[in-house]
């Protein structure tokens, strides 16, 4: 009697079981740690941008859709096809990295869905290339302003991707292919350059080195004039009569015959 009321109970279970299981999905939800998320109320308020649900483990009610953003850093390989300032066609090879602002993914949600990167960041970074390669030469991209080039670019996508909630990490210029016959020519001229540039250098040098030698010969010409002018007999007798005296002082045996010289100074004889 007691096993026929308790099998209806076991049956009800196994079924209230397997229905749960099987809604369990539409009741509950993980955001992982590079994950934000913001829940639709259908029958509420709607989109609900300002609360957004961080990492962890969540339970919603089946009828609300919730939408899961990746927000760690992402990175675009983008290839195109540009033209200069002459109208020189230029592909290039593009490398852009950036990420939703985790607290505004409802915001994002609300203008682009899911797929911001395609309808935002591409068109707009796409858009910013041409804009910005237009403005230079060819031979200004390929060598001599590719650094501000890449700058610029960054800081015209980085301001709409930032009013909408992205931000630019980085945008770098991978490569630049032009026409055989134009790199060969700027390449060319390039090399002519850094050879003026050398030879220029070594001429800067060479006059230097005339400039500096210049200088010390007319230094050493300078001091030869003081010390000529300031000679004298009586300085120079003077000096012998010194220079004799300390010589008279050493061990060694000498002569010393004053006034003997042809210029009146002492001579000195020795056997040493």
């Amino acid at each position: 009697m007691n096993n026929r009321r308790i099998l209806p109970l076991i049956i009800v279970g196994v079924i209230a079981f397997f229905v749960l299981l099987g809604i369990s999905s539409s009741l509950f939800f993980t955001v992982n740690a590079t994950q934000r998320a913001v829940v639709f109320y259908k029958f509420g308020d709607g989109l609900d941008k300002d609360n957004v649900i961080q990492p962890g483990f969540h339970m919603k009610a089946p009828w609300n859709d919730v939408f899961i953003y990746n927000v760690q850093e992402t990175s675009q390989d983008e290839n195109m096809d540009v033209l200069d300032k002459s109208g020189l066609s230029i592909h290039v090879d593009i490398s852009v990295r950036f990420k939703p602002i985790p607290e505004m993914v409802g915001h994002i949600y609300e203008k682009f869905n899911l797929d911001y990167i395609n309808v935002l960041v591409i068109p707009e970074v796409r858009s910013a290339v041409r804009q910005v390669m237009g403005r230079f030469t060819a031979e200004e991209i390929y060598s001599t302003k590719r650094a501000e080039v890449e700058a610029t670019i960054k800081e015209e996508s980085e301001k709409i991707l930032h009013a909408n909630n992205v931000t630019m990490v980085a945008l770098l210029i991978r490569s630049i292919q032009l026409p055989d016959q134009i790199r060969v020519a700027i390449e060319s001229k390039l090399q002519q350059q850094q050879e003026a540039l050398a030879y220029q250098f070594r001429l800067d040098k060479e006059k230097s080195e005339a400039e500096r030698k210049r200088i010390a010969a007319e230094g050493e010409a300078r001091a030869n004039n003081i010390v000529n002018s300031s000679l004298s007999d009586k300085l120079l007798k003077m000096r012998g009569i010194e220079a004799t005296l300390e010589l008279s002082k050493s061990p060694n045996s000498k002569v010393v015959i004053v006034g003997s010289s042809k210029d009146g100074l002492p001579l000195i004889l020795g056997n040493n």
